[in-house]
């Protein structure tokens, strides 16, 4: 009996010793290796304001597909912002040219990635892999078809958003549904990208996508970030752990 008393005295202060330094010393190097790897990942979006060089620059990026050349598209990156775009979309119906750009004073924030980033890793991170499900009236009343000059024809959608590395544009075409159409209604739900055939409700008319042209390209700083998100939550992970092991040892067992 006095072994075993003595067995677990030791056996505890082996713990506790382990329990200090994890403290002391690992926690400490890990918060570390977390701040500088989420300042590596920071320098990616180069935020305005963010350093002493001035003004984040401006980055150009020509969306296509290689399916379809309806839809031509160059975006312009500053940071987290889309401070400009011009889209250019070829009728399918009698080959008319639309052209429409972002008006000189308006910029589209990129599904708020920073305040994302902010908040914490996990949401910063799935802000980069799982794009925002949006139903077809809610695309219609954002701010995004406001954004463009000449103004959007009515019978025109257009979604920007990105995806895992790629920034993606979607431009849906619209007709309206006459009152003695045969059709079932069936208004279409939220969707990152919607089929042609979808539906929907808005003002007194109801719609439905006629078609759908989506072009997109690669941007490259944007998987070095999805990178430095994953190695900061697996670290955390680790830790957390590693502190629960203590955790569960001393709920467990009576001393």
């Amino acid at each position: 009996m006095a072994t075993a008393m003595a067995a677990t005295a030791a056996e505890r202060a082996v713990l506790e010793e382990e329990f200090r330094w994890l403290l002391a010393d690992e926690v400490h190097a890990v918060l570390r290796q977390l701040q500088d790897i989420l300042k590596e990942a920071s320098l990616r979006f180069t935020l305005p304001g963010s350093s002493a060089e001035g003004p984040a620059k401006q980055e150009n990026f020509i969306l296509g597909s290689c399916g379809t050349d309806q839809v031509k598209s160059v975006l312009t990156l500053q940071g987290n912002a889309l401070s400009q775009a011009d889209v250019n979309l070829k009728m399918p119906r009698n080959n008319q040219l639309l052209h429409f750009a972002f008006r000189e004073d308006k910029q589209w924030k990129l599904q708020q990635l920073m305040d994302a980033v902010m908040l914490q890793l996990t949401r910063a991170r799935n802000r980069l892999t799982t794009p925002a499900t949006l139903t077809l009236p809610e695309l219609a009343a954002s701010g995004l078809t406001r954004m463009f000059a000449p103004t959007l024809p009515s019978d025109l959608l257009v979604n920007v958003y990105i995806n895992l590395n790629k920034l993606c544009l979607t431009v849906y075409q619209l007709h309206v549904l006459q009152p003695n159409s045969t059709k079932n209604f069936r208004p279409a739900g939220g969707a990152v990208l919607h089929s042609p055939g979808a539906m929907f409700e808005w003002g007194s008319q109801r719609l439905e996508v006629s078609h759908v042209h989506k072009v997109e390209c690669v941007i490259p700083w944007l998987n070095d970030a999805l990178v430095f998100f994953t190695v900061s939550l697996q670290l955390c992970q680790q830790l957390k752990d590693k502190i629960s092991v203590f955790s569960s040892y001393w709920s467990y067992r009576s001393f």
